[in-house]
């Protein structure tokens, strides 16, 4: 398939490895259009090995304080695609597609936002001063040709939220070329300064754990929020590499989160034959269930509890272990890119246009 694409992203989380791997996987050609935080010479590198890497300098919504600081982002977004010659424009933070002016097809894909997160980890709509984000993000939604999201779990919650119907695309995970070696300790891996990510619940359970935890990832927000662990051991923010080679050390793999849209993480470790203790959300047990052991994610005495037992059971961790290998080869690179790559076809069809949007 001839095409290129222009596809959005951050270095400040995981619609990185999305990209990266996404990119990889869909075989044609790809301009990255950054904003946020600038990359890391090791991210910028990996990204100009698979494509165009154009950095704006922009702010990403979550770390602005109202809609008028990213004015300037649907210029750039359709100023980018117009210079890179692009086919079509793949964005990975929908608020990017309101205002935006373009004829070419648009596609965007729900990794996360602010009113879902909202929903999930408060149980409430967003507070006073910040109503914008919703309508940032429903107007974007709305503009979009087409709305992905990572699993059916995330598209209910985005119905629910803003009224729209989106198309099931899971993430992916390339295959790993190392099994777990099965050391006594525990990995978990996430944006530790985020609420969502539930870190202060891991960290109070792993007083009370038989094996030591690591908890790989960044503890410290772009924003200024930041996370300290008491009882477990933080990695810091890694190189991806780095990450995991140590998770695959590790012999038992956690997920305390109480909001994900996908969990990246949870899939990566799960190709390398770990067996998963997880939150008892919804999306893990859409993509999960029957392949790990679930947790109230409320209770640090239950996660220490189904650690410990798992710790003492050799057989039952290699049992849940291929469990989750087999399930993560669900999550492909080669089915994720069919499915995007026919929606892409779908949309670049050629087609009468009446105007510009």
């Amino acid at each position: 398939m001839s095409l290129r694409v222009l596809m959005t992203l951050d270095a400040a989380g995981g619609v990185w490895r999305y990209a990266m791997d996404l990119a990889r996987a869909l075989g044609v050609e790809v301009v990255f259009l950054g904003f946020g935080p600038t990359p890391s010479p090791d991210q910028r590198a990996e990204a100009e090995a698979l494509g165009v890497l154009d950095w704006t300098g922009l702010p990403l919504d979550w770390m602005v304080a109202d809609a008028h600081a990213l004015a300037c982002v649907p210029q750039a977004v359709a100023e980018a695609a117009a210079r890179h010659r692009a086919d079509l424009i793949h964005l990975n933070l929908p608020t990017q597609a309101a205002g935006l002016r373009t004829p070419l097809p648009v596609v965007a894909v729900s990794h996360s936002c602010v009113a879902t997160w909202f929903r999930a980890v408060r149980n409430s709509d967003l507070p006073d001063g910040w109503g914008w984000q919703r309508g940032l993000n429903a107007a974007g939604l709305a503009r979009a040709d087409a709305v992905v999201a990572p699993s059916r779990s995330h598209a209910d919650l985005l119905r629910r939220v803003y009224g729209v119907a989106a198309a099931v695309v899971p993430n992916a995970v390339a295959p790993a070329a190392h099994r777990t070696a099965d050391w006594p300790m525990v990995a978990a891996s996430g944006r530790w300064w985020d609420d969502g990510k539930n870190g202060a619940v891991l960290d109070a359970a792993a007083r009370r754990m038989d094996w030591p935890v690591t908890m790989l990832g960044p503890v410290e927000a772009p924003t200024g929020q930041r996370f300290t662990a008491l009882h477990a051991t933080t990695a810091g923010n890694l190189p991806h590499d780095r990450a995991m080679a140590l998770m695959r050390d590790a012999g038992i793999f956690v997920s305390p989160s109480l909001y994900e849209p996908f969990g990246l993480a949870v899939a990566e470790a799960a190709g390398t034959a770990i067996p998963l203790v997880l939150a008892d959300i919804p999306t893990f047990r859409e993509l999960w269930d029957g392949a790990a052991t679930f947790f109230d994610p409320a209770d640090p005495d239950a996660l220490a509890h189904a650690v410990n037992a798992l710790a003492r059971d050799a057989g039952e961790r290699r049992r849940l272990g291929r469990a989750a290998l087999l399930r993560s080869r669900h999550y492909s690179p080669a089915a994720q890119s069919d499915a995007m790559l026919g929606l892409y076809a779908r949309l670049t069809e050629p087609q009468p246009r009446t105007a510009t949007r």
